[in-house]
């Protein structure tokens, strides 16, 4: 059975595959798979941009979608129903890690470190001004900070970028632009400059 991994599955092969699956082909499990398994793994690395954390997300979604297979809506987008999926679950995990790390953490909240006050002759290097983004970008929303990873990071366009998350385009958009903004109040004080 042909499969495209850049392009998914027809839908008439998706109807076969399913029925195949619900009646325990494993073999039908392994091509749905192979057909949509790096666009989840692209998902989940813009998420974590960590290939291992990536890899499980990939392997915990598939996972879901054997369990819930009959949850799935003939006629309905499969593409935009999986990666709702790993996204969810990207979510959750995401979601748990950072609490995590809150409880570990005692230090001094980012928006009050005195970067910027140590004096505007002192050039802030490279690795600094990439943790400093890196701390800002994780106090965006959970869905700017996702548009902006999938941008910035993964280099995605903003129609890929829609059609993954199985958004508009104009909220892609309006989401990046908000992004972009609270990124820019964020990291006024560590840059010192005021815009």
């Amino acid at each position: 059975m042909p499969s495209s991994e850049a392009a998914g599955l027809a839908p008439d092969a998706l109807a076969g595959l399913f029925r195949r699956i619900r009646e325990g082909d494993r073999e039908a499990f392994l091509l749905l798979t192979r057909a949509y398994q790096k666009k989840v793994f692209a998902l989940a690395y813009a998420f974590f941009r960590d290939k291992e954390d990536a890899l499980d997300l990939v392997q915990e979604t598939f996972l879901r979608l054997f369990q819930k297979i009959d949850s799935y809506e003939e006629g309905r987008s499969f593409e935009a129903w999986l990666l709702q999926v790993a996204r969810n679950l990207c979510i959750d995990r995401y979601r748990k890690e950072r609490m995590r790390r809150r409880g570990l953490e005692v230090s001094v909240p980012v928006d009050e470190l005195p970067l910027a006050a140590a004096g505007a002759e002192e050039a802030v290097h490279a690795s600094d001004l990439k943790d400093v983004l890196s701390r800002c970008v994780e106090k965006l929303s959970d869905r700017q900070r996702q548009i902006f990873i999938l941008r910035h990071y993964n280099q995605l366009k903003n129609e890929e970028i829609a059609r993954s998350l199985g958004i508009s385009l104009g909220t892609v958009k309006s989401l990046h632009f908000k992004a972009l903004q609270n990124l820019r109040t964020l990291m006024e004080p560590y840059l010192g400059c005021r815009t």
